[in-house]
């Protein structure tokens, strides 16, 4: 019996690995694109918006 954290065969090791580096990369990307709260606009009152649209 084998401990299920521990991939086994080579092929379960080189599929750890690409998963742990596909993770990697989206986290990566998510950050990059991520906006800072201070650069986020405040809520604009649907009366004022709608004003605006005119």
């Amino acid at each position: 019996m084998h401990d299920r954290d521990q991939p086994v065969s080579r092929g379960e090791q080189i599929q750890a690995a690409e998963h742990e580096a596909a993770k990697r990369r989206i986290l990566e990307l998510a950050e990059a694109e991520r906006i800072p709260v201070e650069e986020t606009t405040r809520a604009v009152s649907d009366r004022r918006w709608r004003r605006e649209q005119r």
